[in-house]
């Protein structure tokens, strides 16, 4: 199912820790916070080889019929999502920019959570999120397109990694983005997509002593994993993690 068109367009970005880290830096969030890729969700001993706390997971997927067919059903008779500041369990990005799904699943691991508190307050991303968290998502939409320095740093990133771009920004891309993050307000997981209706709440409380690589999250990850397997390829996990 064919999604609307954008007004405007950036190069994916390579499911790439490297090109996810240069871009957070750029962004201005402190660099105590790293990505890593999750090789496995099933094996112990991989596990166990992440750096603790993570604070979020970044998931890029093959899109299907299914999976599109899924997004619209999740939002079938429910109002526009107009959740904004101190209503708001989670900050949610609205995605209005082609092919970067990359960039608001970024945007939303390191905006929620204890992440947040990495972001420098004089930063692109710190200036964008003063300016960002009290409006409504379309308001907030037309902010991210604006910026020229989001725009900037998101292009020297997507230049990078192993695997070249597209010739053209606008080329349809078969792989989306999203992320896991938990809530400061409320401790729930959720799931953030920005071309989703809204966050969704996936119903799994963490304790404050808590982090995602939990069994429960993981089980999460998994399922939506189980769901959305097609032939188009497989799935790639990146954590946002303190250390390195």
């Amino acid at each position: 199912m064919a999604r609307l068109p954008h007004r405007k367009y950036f190069l994916p970005l390579e499911s790439n820790p490297a090109v996810f880290d240069q871009l957070m830096y750029e962004l201005g969030v402190s660099s105590k916070l790293s990505f890593c890729d999750v090789l496995s969700i099933d094996a112990q001993e991989i596990l166990k080889s992440i750096p603790r706390p993570v604070h979020a997971f970044v998931l890029v997927f093959p899109t299907s019929a299914d999976y599109e067919s899924l997004r619209l059903e999740k939002s079938i008779g429910k109002p526009a999502y107009d959740g904004s500041g101190e209503q708001e369990d989670v900050i949610w990005f609205k995605q209005t920019i082609g092919n970067a799904c990359g960039l608001y699943g970024l945007l939303h691991a390191v905006a929620n959570g204890k992440a947040r508190c990495c972001i420098g307050e004089n930063t692109i991303l710190g200036r964008l999120l003063k300016d960002c968290t009290s409006r409504a998502p379309d308001d907030r939409a037309l902010i991210l397109e604006n910026s020229s320095e989001l725009e900037a740093a998101h292009t020297s990133a997507a230049v990078k990694g192993d695997t070249a771009p597209p010739d053209n920004a606008e080329d349809e891309v078969d792989f989306h983005y999203v992320a896991f993050v938990r809530s400061l307000k409320n401790g729930h997981l959720y799931e953030m997509d920005g071309d989703n209706w809204g966050p969704f709440d996936l119903g799994v409380s963490l304790g404050d002593d808590e982090d995602l690589l939990t069994e429960s999250v993981l089980e999460v990850v998994r399922a939506f994993i189980r769901r959305n397997e097609n032939d188009k390829g497989g799935f790639g996990l990146m954590a946002l993690v303190e250390g390195r």
